[in-house]
Formats: structure tokens, sequence, C-alpha cells
């Protein structure tokens, strides 16, 4: 067994909601010696660019958590303004992106998952993205962890998805087949300029909780798929550039679109490092 089968392996036998809640209680702990010695370590394993932050000073912070969700200095991650721009949504690295052929969306070389599985089995769903495009950031550590929006969009739907936590690091997704579609996840659905748009946030191993701008804390919720349907409403709509979404430690957002929708910047493929904000790509010509 290689060492990366063995990491895989390990992740299949770890508890992995109770290590990840476990954790996610020591992130939210306001005692100086425990949330100073967390920050401290994590700042210097992950080499984390303080300078960045607004607030700069990682000791300072509430707790864990509100240093991992630290808000970025606006100057440093300018929305892309060209004319049908579409903006990344977070700070990280290309897992993958390109067309949904056949239902389907990759994930590593040689897997691929079930668009209808990730949307957590709802056909209506998944049938606005069949032929559509698809990329997926993966947030490590280190990076900023508020997820924004890539168009303006009016929120029409969420949908809490329950699963597993595995990791959801190259290795990881190399290793254990449909792992985004197995974990923990909230799927959030928009109508937008270019149709249909969902921002998938997806939890991993560590990841104590999901939040959203609208509804803050959505996981961990429950065992079974729960979903708020927003489309009567029709009064939350999100600007391009604003924070959709974060993660309490670090996870994958997954964007889809329609069929010939939108085109992604050509320079764009699997582990191009991201920064929010930045040129992702056009709404395609109609």
């Amino acid at each position: 067994m290689t060492k990366d089968q063995l990491f895989a392996f390990a992740q299949h036998i770890t508890p992995q909601k109770t290590l990840s809640r476990a954790i996610g209680k020591i992130a939210e702990c306001e005692n100086n010696w425990v949330k100073n010695t967390f920050i401290g370590q994590f700042v210097k394993k992950y080499q984390v660019d303080m300078s960045e932050a607004i607030n700069n000073d990682p000791l300072s912070y509430r707790n864990f958590n509100d240093f991992f969700t630290r808000a970025i200095r606006p100057e440093l991650r300018p929305i892309c303004d060209e004319d049908n721009g579409i903006a990344c949504p977070a700070d990280g690295a290309i897992s993958q992106l390109g067309k949904i052929e056949h239902g389907t969306i990759l994930q590593a070389k040689g897997h691929h998952y079930s668009l209808t599985s990730l949307l957590g089995g709802d056909a209506s769903l998944s049938n606005q993205f069949l032929g559509g495009s698809f990329a997926t950031v993966y947030l490590s550590p280190k990076d900023y962890h508020r997820v924004h929006m890539p168009l303006t969009g009016k929120l029409t739907k969420m949908i809490h998805i329950p699963g597993r936590l595995f990791s959801v690091n190259k290795v990881t997704a190399e290793q254990i087949p449909s792992v985004f579609a197995r974990n923990e996840r909230t799927v959030c659905l928009f109508d937008t300029e270019a149709g249909p748009m969902a921002v998938i946030l997806v939890g991993a191993m560590i990841v104590a909780s999901i939040e959203t701008v609208w509804a803050g804390q959505v996981t961990p919720f429950n065992k079974n798929v729960v979903t708020w349907d927003y489309k009567e409403l029709n009064n939350i709509e999100i600007k391009k550039g604003e924070e959709m979404g974060r993660f309490k430690l670090g996870s994958t957002a997954i964007v889809l679109f329609g069929k010939n929708a939108v085109n992604w910047e050509e320079s764009l493929q699997a582990e191009t490092p991201t920064k929010m904000g930045m040129h992702f790509g056009k709404i395609a010509d109609k």
C-alpha cells in the first residue's frame, strides 16, 4: 500500500464527525491560553500571511474561528470589472474545471462523479446544468476562507446535504471516488444574467461548520436533506464579489453554470493558484 493509499484508508476508519465536531468546540474556545496556542501554532505551521488581514494581530482574535475566517483588506482582492467578467469565488487553487459531460464532473484524473448526486439526487436541479461548466476551487488551511459571488445573483434555493467528512485535498481527490458528492455540503442556487448558477460549499475533515450570509450556520445540521426555498421571496440578491458564505476550517467551493453560459479563463487549469475576485471567465456571447 502506497503512502497516498494509506492516507485514504485512514480516513475511512477515522471517526470523522466526532473528531471534526470536537475540534470545532476547541476552535470556539475563548480561553487565552487555548486559542493563542492553537492560533500561534497554526500561523507558524502554515506560514499564514497576516499582513493581508484587516486585523493583522493573530492573537487578538476572540477565538480560533474568528482568526480563521478573518477579513482581508479589500484593496488586496479587487473584483474583476471586465464586461461580462466572472469573479473567482475564493482564494486557493483550481482542483479541476471544464465541461459537465454526460451528467458527470471531473474530480481528478481518472475519477468522475455524478452531477445529480452532488446536488442531492434532484434530477430537476441537475438538468439545469447538463452540458454546462464547472470549476472546483480547493481552499488550503493557510488561505482566506470566505467565499464570494462569481456573479450578481438572486438566491432561489439552499440545500443542506448530509454526508461524510473526507479530506478534500489533491491526494484524497485522486484516491477516494466521488468525494465531493459524498461529503457534507451546502448547495446554493442563484438566478444570474448567465442563467442558473450553483455555488456548492463542501465540508471536509475538521470542518466544524459552513455558514452563509443569509442563514448563518448551516452545518452541522441533521441526517436528512433539508431544502430552503427562497424563490417566492425573491429579495435576497448578492452582488458580484460580495461574500456569500464561509468555512470554519478549510474545504472546497464548486461553481456550476448551465450549457453555453460561460467560458472559463483559458489560462486556468488544475493546480492554478487563485485569488478571490480575479478574472475567472466571461459570460458567453449569446
